[in-house]
Order: structure tokens, then sequence, then C-alpha cells
């Protein structure tokens, strides 16, 4: 049954509140970004996607590629939850010969669609996915997630490029516009301009919202479903990086940094009592 908006809200936040929890205990971990995608991750997977838990590898389910694979803990927190694997395994996040690595490996993890990491790669690879399915007749979709740090990556735009000239409407990219990456802005560090109209110039149909707000979220996929023209597709979604716990929120340095126990009792506290 279809999950209602609200009902988003509270996945998004148990998701945050075990991708907090993993890496805390892992005293290791991206926490800014994984709070940041939270939303559509949880929209994705339980509202969206045609997916099978108990059946990972259906070639008819809907493809979802984390490139900025780094936050991956907000991934597995998703898989875990739909019963892609227990939810004790989550407690091994980057322990030795866990599943749940510091990067998704697609030879380990239950659920993952591709291995990422290598910032940059992973649109590349749902190009390949989308273009596959319309080749070979299937009404599978390919939800990517790209990070804003990493659109400054060249492989982006060349796929970009490829998933309009192949018309791949069957392709969703969400960009998390958080504005910050490891050591800086992305203005520092590499200004991107407009990424949304930058996708628009490359043949997307752009959607610009707030990739924090789940009615949003929820209302662009209903749009991108319904609309037929033959054009891949771009959320430009601008988003809170650490979204959710007041001291994460719009800092750089938590871009990798597990929190220690005052920091995990107090992070908690505001996830449960939904910090605005």
């Amino acid at each position: 049954m279809k999950r209602t908006e609200e009902e988003l809200k509270e996945v998004a936040k148990d998701l945050r509140k075990k991708a907090v929890t993993m890496i805390y205990e892992a005293q290791s971990g991206h926490p800014g970004g994984s709070l940041s995608v939270a939303d559509f991750v949880a929209a994705c997977y339980f509202g969206e996607m045609n997916i099978d838990p108990k059946n990972p590898k259906w070639e008819d389910r809907d493809r979802f590629i984390l490139s900025k694979g780094h936050v991956c803990p907000i991934q597995y927190a998703a898989l875990a939850t739909l019963g892609y694997f227990p939810l004790d395994v989550l407690h091994t996040l980057r322990k030795e010969g866990s599943i749940l690595q510091g990067h998704p490996d697609m030879k380990k993890c239950p659920g993952i669609d591709i291995s990422t990491g290598s910032l940059g790669q992973g649109l590349a690879c749902g190009v390949g996915m989308a273009l596959a399915g319309k080749r070979d007749n299937k009404d599978y979709r390919v939800f990517v997630v790209v990070g804003d740090g990493e659109a400054q990556e060249g492989e982006i735009w060349e796929a970009a490029n490829t998933a309009h000239k192949y018309e791949l409407d069957n392709l969703i990219v969400f960009v998390d516009n958080n504005n910050l990456q490891l050591d800086g802005t992305t203005d520092e560090v590499m200004p991107n301009g407009d990424l949304g109209k930058k996708f628009e110039a490359f043949g997307f149909d752009v959607y610009e919202i707030d990739g924090n707000d789940m009615h949003q979220i929820v209302h662009t996929l209903d749009m991108i479903r319904m609309r037929k023209n033959k054009k891949p597709h771009c959320i430009f979604a601008h988003t809170v990086k650490g979204k959710g716990v007041s001291y994460m929120e719009n800092q750089c340095g938590w871009h990798g940094v597990a929190p220690n126990d005052a920091e995990y009792k107090q992070a908690m506290e505001e996830l449960e009592g939904g910090l605005k």
C-alpha cells in the first residue's frame, strides 16, 4: 500500500536515526550527506519504486544508484528496514567482513544495484542501465543520487549528454545541492553555477525543489511519472547537510566525522523531537 506523506516523513526520521546510530557505533562514516538525502531515499524506497526485497535481482525492478556512495548508511538503513537483510546487520557498518562497507558493494550487499564510491561514475552507470531498459523494452526506471560537489566531475556531463541523446525518460537524477563538500563550500572548491540550468541545457526536464520537503518530493515524483516527452529528468534539490541535527546542519566539518557519546545522545533527541 502506498504510504502517505506523513508516513514517509516518519520513515525518513527513522532512517536518519538508524544512519546516525550506525556511524556512531562504527566511529566512522559520513553523517552530513546521509542526512541531507534521507527524505528522497525514503520517498523512493518506501513510496515510489517498484521493488521486491525478496527478489533483489528481479529483472523488472526499478534501480537505485547512490552515486555519492559515501553516504551509504542512509541507503543501508532503507534496505534493512525493507527486509533485504536483517536489521541487526546495521550494527556491523565498516567492520571487517561485513556486507556493509564504507561504500556500497553490489557483490556483498543485497539491494545494491551497482558498486559506487569513485565520485562521478554513478550517473554513467545509471545511463547504461536506463539505455538497456529501453532497448530491452522494459518499464523499469533508474534513480540516481548525485552530489553537488560530485557534479564538478566531467564524467557527470558526458553521461548527461548521453542521456539526452538517447531520450532516456526512464532516468531520474536527484541532485543533492547542499552547497558543501569535503573541505569547503562548492563555490570555494569549484563553482558549479546553476546546476539546474546546466542540466536543462543538457536536455533534461528540471524540477527545482526543497529536497528536505516531503510534499515537494512526492509531488515532483508524481509529475515525472505522468510526463511523457522523451526527456531524462533532474530533480534539482536544495538540501541541508546534516538535516535534523542542529550542530551538524550546514557544517562542513560533519562531512565525514562520527559523533561522540554526548553528540550522539543529542542527535537522537533532536531527530526524535523533529528539529525544524
